[in-house]
C-alpha cells in the first residue's frame, strides 16, 4: 500500500511516522513545518506561527510531543497576564478579578451572579452564537470587558457571526466558587491544563518538525507544489506540480482545502461553493531583540483593546528558554490576526515594525531605544473561523472528500482550529484506522 502525504507540516509529518507502511511526503515550501517553523538568527530563535508552547489534557498526545525533543526540552509554569486599563490582570480573567479597579471587579462579579440566578429561573435564553454564549456563561461584565473585545481581536470576526459548537474544552467555564475566590482575592487557577508547559531548549518549536523528519517512514520532496491530482483508470492517485508525477494506493491531504480543491477536476458546484464561503484568518507575525535581559517575567500577555495595539498576543520566547536570545538580550513575538484584505496586509515590513515596535513601546513593555533585532513573518492560512454556515459547509466537503476517497487531516484540512495536541491526536486515530485496514 503506497500512501501519499499532502504537506509536511507537524500532521503530515506525524502520519508519516505512525504509518505501518512507508509514506510520500509532498510539501510546497523547501522547509517542512507549516506553522511550526523557527526562525534562527544572529543569536535569536522565534516561532514563526507565534509562540508555540506544548500541553495538554490528552496525555497520549503530550507524552509524544515531549518525547520527541528528548532532553532538549524545559517545563516552565506559566505567569500570562491580560493588560486592561494600564493594568496586568491575572489569566483566565475571571480568576483575577481582584487586579482590577474595584468597580469593574463589583460589575463583573454581580453580573455574573445575577446571570446565575437568571438562568436557574429559566430567565436567560439558550445561545445561539458565539456572543450570546459569552453572555450566558459569563454575564455582562466579564463579556464586555474582557470577552467580547478580544475575542473581536483575535477572530477579527463579529462573534455574533460565530457558532460556539467549538467552544467546549477550549474555553471551560469556571467554576462558580473560583469567580467568587477571584474577586475577593483568593488564589486560585483556571485553565490548569496549560498550567505548566513544555518548550524545547534550542531550536524553537521547529525543533519537534526536525524530529519528526529525521524519523519519517519514507520520503519528503520538498519544493513540491501540488497543480493535479487525478484517479487512473486502474484506481490509482495520480499527483502532479506539472512536472513530476507520483502514484498512490491512497491520499491522506494535511493541506487548506482552498489549495486542494484548486488541484481537482470536476468539483461539484455544491462543494467549490462551500469550500469558498469557509472564513478564516491570517497572522502577522513581528519578532524583536531586545538589548536587556531584565525585561518581565511574563510568558505571554493578551492585549483586548484594539486601543493599545494592533496585536492581540505578545510573548517573551526568552522566558520559556535561556538559550533563544543571545547572553544578556530578550526577545519579544508580537501576533496580529488580519485578513490579506485588510490594509495592516498590504503594508511592507519595517512599516508594520516601526508601529508594532512603537506601540509594545507606549505600553511601556519595552524601550524602543533598545530594540536590536526585527523581523516579521507571514501566513495567509493561521486561524479556522466558525461562522454561523461552518456546519453545514463542512458537511457539504467532508461528505465528498470521503465519497472520492481523499482522507482529510490537520488544522486546514479539516478546517478545525486544532492546537498541536489536537493534530497530533487526529494523526494517531487515522494511522490506527490506517494501520489495522492492513
Amino acid at each position: 500500500m503506497k500512501t501519499g502525504i499532502l504537506g509536511g507540516g507537524l500532521t503530515g509529518l506525524t502520519v508519516s511516522n505512525l504509518l505501518n507502511e512507508p509514506s510520500v511526503i509532498l510539501e510546497k515550501e523547501y522547509e517542512c513545518g507549516g506553522l511550526c517553523k523557527s526562525l534562527q538568527k544572529d543569536g535569536f530563535t522565534f516561532d514563526y506561527g507565534g509562540s508555540h508552547i506544548i500541553f495538554s489534557k490528552d496525555k497520549e498526545a503530550l507524552n509524544y510531543l515531549v518525547s520527541l525533543l528528548g532532553n532538549n526540552q524545559n517545563k516552565r509554569r506559566r505567569n500570562t497576564k491580560i493588560f486592561y486599563k494600564g493594568k496586568l490582570i491575572k489569566y483566565p480573567f475571571e480568576n483575577g478579578l481582584s487586579d482590577l479597579p474595584i468597580q469593574d471587579n463589583y460589575e463583573c462579579i454581580y453580573y455574573y451572579f445575577e446571570n446565575l440566578l437568571q438562568k436557574a429561573k429559566g430567565e436567560v435564553k439558550k445561545p445561539s452564537n458565539f456572543e450570546e454564549w459569552m453572555y450566558f456563561t459569563f454575564g455582562k461584565g466579564i463579556t464586555e470587558k474582557y470577552m467580547l473585545p478580544y475575542n473581536r481581536k483575535i477572530w477579527n470576526y463579529e462573534p455574533k457571526l460565530m457558532n460556539f459548537n467549538w467552544v467546549d474544552g477550549r474555553v471551560p467555564e469556571p467554576p462558580v466558587e473560583d469567580v467568587l475566590k477571584s474577586s475577593l482575592g483568593i488564589n486560585t487557577e483556571g485553565y490548569v491544563h496549560q498550567l505548566y508547559f513544555h518548550y524545547p531548549i534550542t531550536g524553537g518549536i521547529q525543533s519537534i518538525i526536525k524530529a519528526l523528519e529525521e524519523n519519517v517512514n519514507g520520503d519528503i520532496f520538498t519544493g513540491f507544489d501540488v497543480r493535479s491530482i487525478k484517479k487512473n483508470s486502474s484506481g490509482k492517485w495520480i499527483v502532479s506540480n506539472g512536472i513530476e508525477f507520483y502514484e498512490f494506493d491512497r491520499l491522506i491531504s494535511t493541506i487548506p482545502l482552498q489549495e486542494l480543491v484548486k488541484s481537482l477536476e470536476k468539483i461539484p458546484d455544491e462543494v467549490s461553493t462551500a469550500i469558498k464561503n469557509l472564513k478564516y484568518n491570517s497572522l502577522i507575525t513581528i519578532m524583536l531583540g531586545i538589548n536587556s535581559s531584565n525585561l518581565n517575567d511574563i510568558s505571554w500577555l493578551y492585549i483586548p483593546s484594539e486601543e493599545d495595539g494592533l496585536f492581540n498576543r505578545v510573548s517573551f520566547p526568552s522566558n520559556y528558554s535561556g538559550k533563544v536570545a543571545p547572553a544578556g538580550k530578550s526577545s519579544v513575538l508580537a501576533e496580529i490576526t488580519c485578513s490579506v484584505e485588510d490594509p495592516i496586509w498590504s503594508m511592507n515590513n519595517h512599516e508594520i515594525l516601526d508601529l508594532v515596535t512603537s506601540q509594545i513601546d507606549k505600553l511601556n513593555f519595552i524601550d524602543k531605544e533598545l530594540v536590536c533585532f526585527g523581523e516579521v513573518r507571514r501566513f495567509k492560512y493561521a486561524y479556522v473561523i466558525y461562522d454561523l454556515n461552518y456546519i453545514q459547509n463542512m458537511d457539504i466537503i467532508n461528505n465528498y472528500f470521503e465519497k472520492i476517497g481523499i482522507y482529510l487531516i490537520g488544522r486546514f484540512s479539516e478546517f478545525k482550529y486544532l492546537n498541536m495536541d489536537a493534530c497530533v491526536r487526529s494523526a494517531i486515530e487515522l494511522t490506527n484506522k490506517l494501520n489495522q485496514n492492513e
